[in-house]
């Protein structure tokens, strides 16, 4: 079976292919970006994985009407978490794994930022400091859950997902977090709804969540699991990590709570904004000429008003690659009841209390074919010319040879890569 990942079937939603897309401003500007930046190995494999998507590059399949005779040739895709055009199959086949595990209860969305005093040192230390800020949530919400003194007293579950932009593309390192409204008791025996309005109160989050993230970074800098290079240099003396800890302590964190939502069908579109979005949608780039991109954004300042950008291609390049993340490093994660090792006891618990059947209704997996027909509402097997005849794979089309790279803007794979 062909890959559904491929040029044929490209388009997931009603939305028009765009005219322009990140793979046109990498493959357009990359080579100059890639002389006057020299960017990391994994950078590079990123780079170039998005401007091969889709292309001859990546090799692909012909497909042949059984009635009308009508070809066409479908690309394959790069499957690069940091692709815009890779992420609808893989968001769909996530949210439908979740649907499993949603609870009739409303939710809470709880968003928890670092400050853009870190960011330095965070973009010189991503896998680590990362992984501070998702163990630094997961115990804040976990004592905050805990505590009867706040309605629950007892183990709470939630899901987060890790965001590192803001709408310019700028640094902006911060954790989506979605809460079930309420708490397994520590005896197992109740389910403890929350409070309607709120869960927990959030300057108290703030205050706890600073105080359990510095906590953690002072002990990484003890362990010398930090490195300081370039302009981060003077914060590996203990004066300058010192002064940064003071900065961060003479700030009021920001944590942000929005009213509960409920309903299956509204947690899932709510999860589906943020599970699976990468820094920038190809739909959002505007223009691309005379060596400077033009996007669009969300002006929070000025009442979420749509406003445009335009920034030098090599500057655009270098916002988008702020966002790559180390390889392995899972953006989404589960904690309390909704973790790997313990859903399989306290989820089915909690569905029990809120008299659901402890096992969840199990679909049956769909095939890719089956998936494009259900998030688009086209059979992508049907012939677009005759639409009665049904595609047959008829070749296979191999990948490019190296040499033919660069008629596609990419540059010859370096013998250590990949």
């Amino acid at each position: 079976m062909p890959s559904a990942h491929a040029h044929g079937a490209a388009g997931l939603t009603s939305r028009a292919r765009p005219r322009w897309e990140v793979a046109d401003v990498l493959r357009l500007h990359g080579e100059a970006y890639r002389r006057s930046h020299p960017p990391p190995l994994p950078h590079l494999k990123i780079m170039r994985a998005i401007t091969a998507c889709r292309t001859p590059v990546l090799g692909g399949h012909v497909e042949r009407c059984g009635s009308c005779s009508f070809e066409r040739r479908a690309y394959n895709s790069c499957r690069n978490r940091h692709c815009p055009k890779c992420q609808s199959l893989a968001k769909a086949r996530w949210l439908k794994a979740r649907t499993a595990e949603l609870l009739p209860v409303g939710y809470f969305h709880v968003v928890f930022t670092l400050p853009h005093e870190l960011n330095p040192l965070i973009l010189c230390n991503k896998a680590v400091v990362l992984k501070l800020l998702f163990e630094a949530v997961a115990r804040t919400l976990s004592q905050f859950g805990r505590n009867p003194g706040n309605g629950l007293g007892g183990k709470i579950g939630f899901l987060a997902v890790l965001h590192t932009w803001d709408q310019k593309l700028l640094d902006h390192f911060h954790l989506h977090c979605l809460i079930p409204a309420g708490a397994l008791s520590p005896d197992g025996r109740r389910w403890v709804a929350a409070r309607k309005d709120f869960l927990f109160p959030v300057k108290a989050l703030s205050r706890v969540f600073r105080g359990k993230f510095v906590a953690l970074l002072k002990d990484s800098f003890v362990q010398r699991r930090l490195a300081f290079p370039g302009r981060t240099a003077s914060l590996g003396a203990p004066g300058g990590f010192h002064a940064l800890i003071g900065q961060l302590y003479e700030k009021d964190w920001v944590v942000y709570s929005k009213a509960p939502f409920g309903g299956p069908r509204k947690v899932l579109d709510y999860l589906g904004r943020y599970t699976h979005r990468v820094a920038i949608a190809n739909h959002r780039i505007l223009a691309l000429e005379d060596g400077n991109v033009t996007f669009s954004y969300r002006d929070r300042r000025d009442g979420d008003s749509l406003k445009s950008l335009t920034v030098p291609a090599e500057e655009f390049i270098r916002r988008f690659l702020l966002h790559a993340l180390p390889a392995s490093f899972m953006r989404i994660r589960h904690f309390g009841f909704l973790a790997n090792r313990a859903k399989g006891r306290d989820l089915q618990r909690c569905r029990q209390l809120l008299g659901l059947s402890p096992e969840p209704t199990v679909t049956q997996p769909m095939t890719d074919q089956e998936q494009l027909h259900e998030l688009t509402g086209k059979d992508p097997r049907k012939c677009p010319a005759c639409k009665t005849g049904l595609m047959q794979l008829v070749a296979e089309l191999p990948k490019l040879p190296i040499h033919a790279w660069p008629h596609f803007g990419l540059p010859a794979p370096r013998l250590d890569s990949s």
